[in-house]
């Protein structure tokens, strides 16, 4: 089966397809379809297509019961990445700072272990997913609803960039392909597909990211879910996955666990003085910055002054105005 005419052909069409149609429309394609000559243009526009019969395929993957004919890839990263051990980390778009850090945080966490952070580049969780793993250190998989050609939504372009310097973009749709609803629950199926655990952070009653957790269970891979507050309809989708069976997830190490890992220890210098005393502060309870003066009693420079230096040493996220620590 010529696996990348397949990919190309459903690309154009806007069907998903896991094995050649019947019909003339597709034996007309496979007749014209020039195989080396489509390479060479992947190949110089920076793109490459790993078919899913070749033996570097991501074994995870080939092994769910739709896998795409082949995935399109992006990113310095050789393939091997793909079938290194990998946690998808997905969650809500608009998603509370809460869920934000949590996320970040336990990018951070599974990154520093060893494991590939796997999510689809959404606003919200999927991005700070991302980008725990980048400040980690570690690399990250990015799966994309649209061509390979696309970085979507188009002002994560910069995050997309970082996370190919050093790991992969990846998906199962032809440049020029445009983003449409319905290719994002088939994106979700990769990024389930790719994880031997999906961790869920956030997520609304009909979130995507449910999706995501729903294929990863059919699938017969580990679910956890970060628990929330049950006012929160932010956390309706999470607590439900929680009824379910899914595991609850108050730690990196909940999940490290299922690949015999422990967790590694930051090698970001412990704070001193007035900045301890403030990220102690944090790590009890996130807080504003005039909350922080309140309760500390420090002076508000000194307090703005350890929260930028907490900031940019990657200790604290601050979201709508409030202060969280990023580490345990």
């Amino acid at each position: 089966m010529n696996e990348l005419a397949l990919a190309v052909f459903a690309s154009e069409t806007g069907t998903h397809l896991i094995r050649p149609p019947i019909g003339s429309r597709w034996a007309a394609h496979l007749r014209t379809f020039d195989t080396k000559a489509y390479e060479e243009r992947l190949a110089a526009d920076g793109y490459r297509f790993l078919a899913r019969s070749a033996a570097a395929f991501p074994p995870l993957l080939r092994a769910i019961h739709d896998p795409p004919p082949g995935l399109f890839e992006r990113g310095h990263a050789g393939h091997e990445l793909l079938s290194s051990p990998c946690v998808a980390i997905v969650g809500a778009r608009a998603c509370s700072g809460y869920g934000a850090s949590a996320a970040r945080m336990l990018a951070r966490d599974v990154a520093r272990a060893g494991l590939v952070v796997v999510s689809g580049l959404a606003r919200g969780i999927d991005a700070e997913a991302h980008r725990g793993a980048l400040e980690a250190g570690g690399a990250t998989i990015a799966v994309l609803g649209c061509g390979i050609d696309r970085d979507y939504p188009a002002a994560h372009a910069e995050l997309a960039r970082r996370v190919a310097a050093t790991g992969l973009i990846v998906g199962e749709y032809a440049p020029g392909v445009a983003p449409a609803p319905w290719r994002f629950p088939a994106r979700n199926r990769i990024v389930a597909g790719l994880a031997a655990a999906t961790v869920v952070v956030e997520a609304r009653e009909r979130s995507g990211a449910l999706i995501t957790a729903d294929l990863a269970l059919e699938e017969g891979r580990e679910v956890f879910a970060v628990p929330g507050e049950i006012t929160s309809s932010l956390s309706a989708g999470t607590n439900a996955l929680l009824k379910l069976g899914a595991s609850p997830l108050t730690c990196a190490a909940d999940v490290l666990s299922c690949f015999g890992l422990e967790p590694v220890e930051s090698t970001v210098a412990a704070p001193s003085g007035e900045t301890a005393q403030v990220l102690a502060l944090l790590r009890d309870s996130a807080a504003g910055a005039d909350e922080v003066v309140r309760a500390t009693g420090l002076p508000a420079s000194v307090v703005a002054r350890a929260l930028v230096e907490l900031e940019l040493e990657g200790q604290v996220i601050a979201a709508d105005g409030v202060y969280r620590p990023l580490v345990g």
